[in-house]
């Protein structure tokens, strides 16, 4: 960081605001997620989701049930975000949300059949889009900015 940055608080310049806007990762980060979710949703319209559907419908394909707190670990939402982002689904027939029968405070989460035709119709589109992502960069860029960016998760 530049000594403009680290100069007094009460002397914010401009050249401070453009030198964290250069440097900021967190920025960074936000604005790459931003293009790369628009990028996904597009790709993903023509089954009716966003890229954070898909990806939460996605971590519901396994054999068994998961509950709330699992997807909310996986996903890396609070439970709160993550009731707010089901409801829509559910809402759609898409999922369901049950009573755990082992745990009755605990909901589990379930695709439905539909849930499970559209996540078949939207694969196609993902992977399309993955691959074109995965062309912006050389493979082992790729490889690296995947593995950067779990060391931060």
């Amino acid at each position: 960081m530049s000594k403009r940055a680290s100069a007094k608080s009460d002397q914010l310049s401009f050249a401070t605001t453009l030198d964290v806007r250069d440097h900021c990762l967190c920025l960074s980060l936000q604005r790459a997620a931003r293009v790369m979710a628009r990028r996904y949703d597009e790709a993903l319209r023509p089954a009716n989701l966003t890229n954070g559907q898909f990806s939460l419908m996605m971590s519901l394909n396994r054999a068994e049930a998961p509950n709330v707190a699992e997807i909310a670990g996986l996903l890396g939402m609070d439970r709160t975000t993550l009731t707010a982002n089901l409801k829509p689904l559910e809402r759609r027939g898409l999922l369901e949300i049950a009573v755990d029968e082992e745990d009755r405070r605990s909901r589990r989460l379930l695709l439905t059949r539909q849930g499970r035709a559209i996540l078949r119709q939207a694969l196609p589109l993902w992977l399309k889009q993955q691959a074109e992502t995965e062309r912006l960069l050389k493979p082992a860029e790729f490889r690296r900015l995947r593995e950067a960016l779990r060391a931060l998760e």
